[in-house]
């Protein structure tokens, strides 16, 4: 805005008052019928003018609300040309009274139908503006009218909805009948479902029925600014409550953001008509408006709202400035539009305080633009537009950015589209125009609606230059067409990959490249909503930030709706890791952490909700606590997207303990079917599918002994029992659950068994059998194989656990860490950290894009190559082929050391 001007508050008041009464006729004839407001406005401030024209006189609630209303729009608009109120603050107050008035009108109607008769069974949902508590200086009040039949007051003698109607219409005329004293408010009732044919007041079970089943897509923008604003807040609640799945979905529907785009657009070709910025231009629908601000923002807050809640403010200014902490909004984005909306609103405001009339648009006349620039304390006209004129355009070019034009459609002749297809660089062009003619032809279920073949036709030629450009087009084709065969509905992906080409050329990466990643697209087309953003891109979380996080999101939930909302975040997730790796966000085994610690935070919070949900029913075993012990991989931290989780569920308690709820059990029984809880919640198939294999076979007697054990048992059977090859898994087991002084007891325990007096030679003869046994029941998938095959990873596993156990040195179930322990003693050469790397690296990669046979397709493998750091794949093959010479070496000699080395 203009240059402040160093003077005192009071000076400053003073010409605010004097302007207000040179330049608009409805603020000089307010500062007549209410001097002591300007009196008190240039004394105080602002706030104190406020209170004194709220203050109650005495009158009759009509009287009172519009003598209120008028005093107040002279105190506010005083305070806005002062500059001493921010725009939040003005709309705050004029909202705040509207929602007073509005519930002492109610009140006032059903009184005089019923004397003493409460509201209670009718309530007034705000939407638009008073919704945000935004209100305009002179706006219209955006309601919804519902009642509950069963609650409303009302005679014996009259129908429920013809009680509330007539209760609706009494609110109606209240506010708005103009007298002697003025309105208070213009009441708009249009935003009911059908307006055309329904009462003014409806039945709040027939609203939430039509907004659960057949609201119109552009219905969810306006309930995003929805609240219960007056009469029974309760009923306004609850029924906000009921329809928020249909305004804040999980699965983003792109056709509903397109239609509310369109409306856009088609208000602002109706109203710009092609208009530049000047005299006679409309602050609220032209290009760069009011509205496309608001827009803009209500479609970044309906694309990521549904999943993150912290994102559904209903104030504009709000939603930006949460969208860009958030993640969701390039600050200077956010900035720009927050900016251009605080110009655009306070000069709408200047405009309707000149006669208090609903207007939007900038005077035509020039004379009239130079009053209301000197209203606002500009020097003339020109320097009013041009203070509104650039953010009008940051605006307009920000909302511009939203807007997709219509692409092309791919000709439905043959040849054509033959030459269309070839022009896209296919090599077999013949495949393409088959499977398009196999498409089109509505056999697969995903493309039998209009809807979803309209969607496909659009989305079709980004998804085909994307596959196009990928180096293995025809397994591109195929696996997009396995993923249209098998989805029963596909309007949603078909216009996420219309709307947004980056996302297109991910999945086309994925498609030709990773079979893995598409098997679970074509299971969960939704999965791909997670990708619409850089954030899913982010560094991986550590176990104990998912933890926390999945434990936040199922907090309020019942137990079922909670293991679906973790199933559905973890699938998410996975995806995600899969997805960065092979898009090169991230180095193999930062992903394969990744994969740990997710599957580690899933554990603890799994763990965590499934014990709360059993205490309910059988309560808890005083000083007891349930730990969850982890093994192999992922007791190593190195999972990859296949893994199983190989778990040991372990319990501490007192000897005789039983637990202290309705349905009592004994410590075992507690524990015992508190651990099959948890396996179930995290490997029982749901329509999300499994979150993980769980493998609990290494517990003590194997699948023959019981799931849980004591650990007084755990640790008799480990000294007294246990086979070498046990405690060679041991030597990467993790507590993850339980106390921090029991993961601690588990820790030392492990650390006991395995550095407890033992027999080298034995030892070693023992590794070497089982490992022999190993190769000839379970041998390599094939010569690539870098994991079962000689010199794999699984050599170098027992060449370190070998020396664990003999040497006691290097206790550490990361492999790395007990490389590095190992290679200070000087136990194992300094190559054997390098060569652990590579062949992680290689089987995390591989794990994704030769799931099944552990050598990649000739067109994936320069892919393999670089995601694991080399520059082809010859020069990767070379240094696998030295690392596995050199792993299998360093095998034999662990296993054929002497004693005393």
């Amino acid at each position: 805005m203009r240059e402040p001007q160093q003077i005192s508050p009071t000076a400053r008041r003073a010409q605010s008052v004097e302007r207000a009464t040179k330049h608009s006729p409805f603020l000089a004839q307010a500062l007549k019928k209410f001097d002591q407001i300007g009196a008190i406005f240039v004394a105080k401030g602002a706030e104190a003018a406020i209170a004194a024209a709220l203050a109650d006189g005495g009158e009759p609630v009509a009287v009172a609300l519009r003598r209120q209303r008028h005093a107040l729009a002279l105190a506010v608009a005083l305070g806005d040309l002062s500059e001493e109120l921010p725009l939040e603050r003005v709309t705050a107050v004029l909202s705040d009274f509207a929602d007073q008035a509005i519930d002492r009108a109610l009140a006032l109607a059903i009184d005089e139908r019923l004397p003493g008769a409460t509201t209670d069974g009718f309530a007034v949902i705000a939407l638009g503006k008073l919704g945000s508590r935004e209100l305009n200086y002179s706006s219209d009040v955006d309601l919804q009218l519902l009642f509950d039949p069963a609650v409303l007051a009302r005679r014996d003698r009259d129908d429920p909805g013809e009680a509330a109607v007539r209760v609706g219409r009494r609110l109606v005329e209240l506010l708005q009948q103009r007298t002697e004293d003025g309105y208070v408010a213009r009441v708009d009732l249009r935003l009911r479902p059908s307006p055309e044919v329904t009462p003014i007041v409806l039945p709040v079970d027939a609203a939430i029925s039509y907004y659960e089943s057949q609201a119109l897509s552009w219905e969810r923008a306006a309930f995003i600014r929805a609240r219960a604003a007056a009469g029974d807040r309760a009923l306004g609640n609850r029924f906000l409550g009921e329809i928020r799945p249909f305004i804040w979905r999980r699965a983003l529907d792109f056709g509903a953001i397109e239609e509310i785009r369109s409306i856009s657009l088609r208000i602002r070709d109706h109203f710009a008509q092609g208009q530049q910025f000047g005299p006679g231009f409309d602050l609220k629908r032209g290009r760069g408006g009011i509205r496309e601000a608001e827009f803009f923002t209500q479609v970044q807050q309906l694309i990521h709202g549904g999943r993150e809640p912290e994102l559904r403010a209903p104030a504009t200014l709000d939603a930006l400035d949460a969208l860009a902490k958030g993640g969701r909004l390039e600050p200077a984005v956010a900035d720009a539009i927050g900016a251009g909306y605080r110009v655009l609103r306070t000069a709408e405001h200047r405009i309707q305080m000149v006669e208090d009339k609903q207007e939007h648009r900038l005077p035509v006349n020039r004379a009239e633009i130079d009053n209301l620039a000197a209203l606002s304390g500009f020097g003339d006209g020109a320097a009013f537009l041009g203070w509104i004129a650039p953010h009008q355009e940051a605006v307009g070019e920000a909302f511009d950015g939203l807007v997709t034009e219509a692409g092309e459609i791919l000709s439905n002749d043959p040849d054509i589209l033959a030459r269309e297809v070839a022009a896209m660089r296919f090599a077999d062009v013949g495949q393409a125009v088959r499977l398009i003619g196999d498409w089109r032809s509505g056999r697969a279920r995903s493309l039998r609606s209009p809807a979803a073949r309209t969607a496909f036709e659009a989305m079709l030629p980004t998804l085909l230059r994307a596959i196009a450009d990928s180096p293995d087009q025809g397994h591109a084709l195929n696996r997009f067409a396995d993923i249209v065969d098998k989805m029963s509905s596909g309007v949603n992906l078909f216009r996420l990959l219309e709307a947004q080409p980056r996302l297109a050329s991910t999945l086309a990466l994925i498609l030709a490249h990773a079979p893995a990643l598409a098997e679970q697209v074509g299971r969960r087309p939704g999965l791909l909503d997670g990708l619409i953003d850089q954030s899913s891109f982010a560094e991986p979380p550590d176990a104990q930030a998912t933890a926390a996080n999945l434990g936040a999101a199922a907090k309020s939930l019942a137990y079922g709706e909670a293991l679906e909302r973790i199933r559905l975040m973890v699938g998410e997730r996975r995806f995600a890791l899969g997805v960065q790796l092979i898009a090169g966000y991230r180095d193999p085994i930062t992903i394969a952490e990744g994969y740990s610690d997710l599957a580690e935070g899933t554990i603890v919070a799994l763990s965590a909700l499934t014990a709360r949900e059993f205490k309910a029913s059988h309560g808890r075993v005083a000083g007891g606590e349930l730990i969850v012990l982890a093994l192999g991989r992922l007791g190593g931290r190195a999972l990859t997207n296949a893994s199983d989780l190989d778990l040991i569920y372990l319990y501490d308690a007192p000897d005789g303990a039983a637990s202290t709820g309705a349905k009592s059990l004994p410590a075992a029984d507690y524990y015992n079917r508190l651990a099959s809880r948890v396996s179930a919640a995290l490997a029982v198939p749901t329509a999300s599918g499994p979150l993980y294999d769980v493998d609990t076979r290494l517990r003590p007697q194997g699948a023959q002994g019981m799931l849980a054990v004591a650990v007084s048992a755990f640790e008799t059977y480990q000294r007294e029992e246990a086979w070498t090859w046990e405690h060679m898994a041991l030597c990467r087991a993790r507590p993850l659950t339980g106390s921090p002084a029991a993961r601690k007891k588990m820790r030392d325990l492990v650390c006991a068994i395995l550095t407890a007096p033992s027999d080298p030679k034995q030892v070693r003869s023992a590794a070497a059998k089982m490992r022999a046994d190993m190769a000839a029941h379970k041998p390599p998938a094939g010569t690539f194989d870098i994991k079962l095959g000689s010199g794999g990873l699984v050599d170098l596993e027992f060449a370190v656990h070998t020396l664990q156990l003999t040497r006691h040195k290097g206790l550490d179930p990361r492999l790395e860490v007990a490389i590095a322990e190992l290679a200070e003693a000087g136990l194992i050469d300094a190559e054997a950290d390098p060569d652990l790397r590579l062949l992680s690296a290689v089987l995390v990669v591989l794990r994704l894009v030769a799931p099944g046979p552990m050598e990649p397709a000739e067109l994936s493998r320069g892919l393999v190559a670089s995601l694991c750091g080399f520059d082809d794949w010859q020069s990767l093959v070379a240094a696998i082929d030295m690392a596995r010479h050199r792993i299998a070496q360093r095998w034999q000699d662990v296993k054929g050391q002497g004693d005393d080395r």
